[in-house]
């Protein structure tokens, strides 16, 4: 189930055009429009969940479907073997400006940490 409001869920139905690169039956990855490294990549859950802080205990298959699809991107991306980040905010001071779960793959020059 989607969130009609919600820019994430109007991306997923469609109504909203996004570059994507990747999609199985319960992620859709496409590019970020600002992005803040050469390979900067979202992916987002089909089903809307607000934040990893609102995923339940059975989301267990979503959660773990999300990490290995920013794998595969990070394969298709060809950053895989370089390195990438993979991130995640959750709630307002976490920085999260889409209130629908998703998670940053970044790459393709070197990340130092901390971020900010």
């Amino acid at each position: 189930m989607t969130d009609g409001a919600c820019l994430f869920c109007r991306i997923v139905e469609g109504e909203i055009p996004a570059d994507v690169v990747h999609e199985n039956e319960r992620v859709l990855a496409f590019r970020d429009l600002d992005p803040k490294a050469p390979t900067h990549v979202l992916l987002i859950p089909k089903r809307h969940v607000a934040s990893l802080a609102h995923a339940a205990d059975d989301d267990v298959e979503l959660l773990g479907a999300l990490m290995l699809a920013a794998r595969d991107v990070a394969r298709s991306e060809g950053i895989a073997d370089s390195g990438f980040r993979a991130v995640t905010n959750s709630g307002d001071d976490g920085g999260q400006t889409i209130h629908h779960l998703h998670v940053h793959v970044l790459g393709g020059r070197p990340l130092h940490w901390p971020p900010g």
